[in-house]
C-alpha cells in the first residue's frame, strides 16, 4: 500500500503542471506528508528557517536536491519553485521547472527554477545566480553600446572588428556580473525587504558576504585581463568606469535619479569601443552616442523600477518610477525622443548611409511600442518590456553595420 501511495504521488508530481484546488490541496498534502520525509508545509512553521532565515511563510521553497529516497523512487532531484504573494493556507504544486517568473491569471506570481538549478553543480549555483547568468538581458544592455561604438569605428565599406566585439562581449559578461555582485553586497539589507530580491544569494544566506567579495575579486581580475588587451588610452578610460560601477548601487539612497547614474555607468562602452579601435576619441560621434544610451537607460530602467515601487516606498529608497509617478509615460516619451535624436546626430557626424536612418525609424517604433503599451501596474508586463530592449539594441547595431558597410 505504501508503494502504491508513492506511485500515485509520483504520477501527479511529475506532470508538467498540476493545478490544486482548495478542496483537494489538503488531501494531497496529507498524502505527501505520509510518503515523503520533507513535505511542503502550508502552515506558519517553516522548516527551512535554519537554512534560509530571510524567507517567511509567504515564500515557501522546496529545494532538497538529489536525496536518496527521491533518487530511488523518482530518479530526479527537486528544484525549487517559489510561490509569491500567496496566503499561508494555499499551495501550488507543479512538476518540471521552467524558466523565468510567470504571472498567473489570478494574480499569483510563481518563480520557477532556472537552468542554473537544473544543470549546474550545487557548489557553483550561488555564484552563477550572483552574476545573474540566468538573466542575460543585463549583459545585452551593457554590450550593445559597446557594439554600436565598435561598428561606428569601422572603416567605410568594412564590417566591425570581430576581435574587439569578442573582447567587449566577454568584458560585458564579466563587468555585468561584477556590478551585480557589488549591488548585492551593498544592498543585502534592502534586498531582504523586497519581494523580488529577497532570494538573491547573499540576501537569502546562500552565499556569505565574504564569498561574494572573493567572487568579485575573481571577476575584476578576469576583467583586467581583457582590459590589458586594449591600448593605453582605453585602459585608462576603462579603469575610470569602476568609480561609477562601485557608486551606482548607493544612489537609490540619496536621489530619485539612480536610473540616470545607471545610464552613465552601463553605457560607458559607447566611449570605450571607439577608443579601442581608433586609439583616440571623437567627441562629435561618441558623445551623442553615449548620451543616447543614457536616455535609453532612463526609459527601460524606469519601466523596470515600476516593479518595485511599492516595496521602495516601504524600504525608503528612491527611483525615477516614484519621481515620475502618474506622469511616467510622458517623461519616457521625452527621454525616448532624446535617445533617437542623439543617435541620429551621432550617425550624421559619422556620415552613415541611409540604412542607418531606416533602422532608427524601426527602433523608434519599438521604443514607442514599449512606452505606449507598458502596463506600469503589472510587474510581469514591466519585466517583458524591459527584456524587449535587447531587440532595440540589435536594431540600432544592424543599422550602424549596414550604414557603414554601404557607405
Amino acid at each position: 500500500m505504501a508503494f502504491f501511495g508513492l506511485s500515485r504521488v509520483s504520477r501527479r508530481l511529475l506532470k508538467s503542471s498540476v493545478s490544486v484546488t482548495p478542496s483537494s490541496s489538503s488531501a494531497l498534502l496529507q498524502s505527501q506528508h505520509k510518503s515523503l520525509s520533507n513535505p511542503v508545509t502550508t502552515h506558519y512553521t517553516n522548516p527551512f528557517t535554519k537554512c534560509y532565515p530571510s524567507w517567511n511563510d509567504n515564500y515557501q521553497v522546496w529545494s532538497k536536491g538529489r536525496e536518496l529516497h527521491q533518487e530511488k523512487f523518482f530518479g530526479v532531484g527537486w528544484n525549487y519553485r517559489l510561490v509569491c504573494g500567496m496566503s499561508s493556507s494555499s499551495s501550488v504544486l507543479e512538476g518540471k521547472p521552467k524558466k523565468d517568473d510567470k504571472e498567473k491569471s489570478d494574480g499569483v506570481v510563481v518563480k520557477e527554477a532556472s537552468w542554473i538549478d537544473m544543470y549546474l553543480p550545487e557548489e557553483v549555483r550561488g555564484y552563477a545566480k550572483l552574476a545573474r547568468l540566468d538573466k542575460p538581458i543585463g549583459t545585452w544592455l551593457l554590450a550593445w553600446p559597446c557594439m554600436w561604438s565598435i561598428a561606428l569605428a569601422a572603416d567605410p565599406g568594412s564590417l566591425p572588428s570581430f576581435k574587439y566585439m569578442a573582447l567587449f562581449g566577454c568584458g560585458a559578461l564579466l563587468l555585468r556580473g561584477a556590478g551585480c555582485t557589488i549591488n548585492d553586497l551593498l544592498d543585502q539589507d534592502i534586498d531582504t525587504k523586497v519581494d523580488r530580491t529577497k532570494l538573491r544569494p547573499i540576501a537569502s544566506g546562500l552565499l556569505t558576504p565574504f564569498q561574494g567579495i572573493g567572487f568579485l575579486g575573481l571577476q575584476l581580475l578576469l576583467g583586467l585581463g581583457i582590459l590589458l588587451q586594449l591600448n593605453n588610452y582605453s585602459r585608462v578610460l576603462g579603469a575610470s568606469s569602476l568609480l561609477l560601477v562601485f557608486s551606482y548601487p548607493l544612489m537609490k539612497r540619496f536621489t530619485f535619479w539612480p536610473q540616470a547614474f545607471l545610464g552613465l555607468t552601463i553605457n560607458w562602452g559607447a566611449l570605450l569601443g571607439w577608443t579601442a579601435v581608433k586609439g583616440s576619441i571623437a567627441p562629435s560621434i561618441v558623445l551623442p552616442l553615449y548620451l543616447s544610451g543614457v536616455c535609453w537607460t532612463l526609459v527601460y530602467d524606469t519601466i523596470y523600477a515600476h516593479q518595485d515601487k511599492e516595496d521602495d516606498v516601504k524600504v525608503g529608497v528612491k527611483s525615477t518610477a516614484l519621481r515620475f509617478g502618474d506622469n511616467t509615460k510622458l517623461w519616457l516619451t521625452g527621454f525616448g525622443t532624446a535617445s533617437i535624436g542623439f543617435l541620429a546626430l551621432s550617425g550624421f557626424s559619422a556620415d552613415l548611409g541611409w540604412q542607418y536612418y531606416a533602422s532608427l525609424a524601426a527602433a523608434s517604433g519599438q521604443l514607442g511600442w514599449q512606452i505606449g503599451t507598458a502596463d506600469l501596474s503589472s510587474g510581469a508586463d514591466c519585466s517583458r518590456k524591459f527584456v524587449s530592449n535587447k531587440w532595440f539594441g540589435a536594431i540600432i547595431f544592424s543599422g550602424v553595420v549596414l550604414g557603414r558597410s554601404f557607405q
